[in-house]
């Protein structure tokens, strides 16, 4: 299985202008900056597109290991919030933390939590980065 995404960038890096693009066109030809990556300007860019892929995935990942567990999530919310820090060596992402909030009928704290760090640490977008994943899971009655 392959996924394909593809960028565009024309001019200097801080007056220029990029567009992403996704082979499925959920992104066709999105727009992105230096002002919307570095300075606040509305918009998308690299690190908002990595922490979306990181909680979708991650819900996923959720939702199955609770499936292994004989449970069935109503919903599962996460928020990832990345951290891009400029370090000695460049800017560097260096810290994820996914907020989770799920109603899973049935489901006690432990088998939860033991279902959440099974899919923090086997999600595939956890896997690929090298930042701290960190995470507050929180099971709703």
């Amino acid at each position: 299985m392959q996924r394909k995404a593809s960028a565009v960038w024309k001019g200097s890096l801080k007056e220029g202008k990029g567009a992403v693009s996704s082979s499925s066109g959920v992104l066709s030809n999105t727009p992105y900056s230096f002002s919307t990556r570095f300075e606040n300007s509305p918009g998308t860019n690299p690190e908002e597109l990595i922490a979306a892929a990181h909680a979708g995935c991650f819900s996923m990942a959720l939702s199955a290991q609770l499936g292994n567990a004989g449970l069935t999530a109503d919903s599962i919310n996460t928020t990832a919030t990345l951290t891009l820090e400029k370090l000695e060596s460049g800017f560097t992402i260096t810290a994820i933390h996914l907020d989770v909030t799920a109603k899973v009928p049935k489901a006690d704290n432990t088998a939860f939590q033991t279902a959440a760090q099974n899919a923090k640490s086997g999600c595939p977008v956890s896997k690929v980065l090298k930042a701290e994943i960190t995470m507050d899971a929180k099971l709703e009655s």
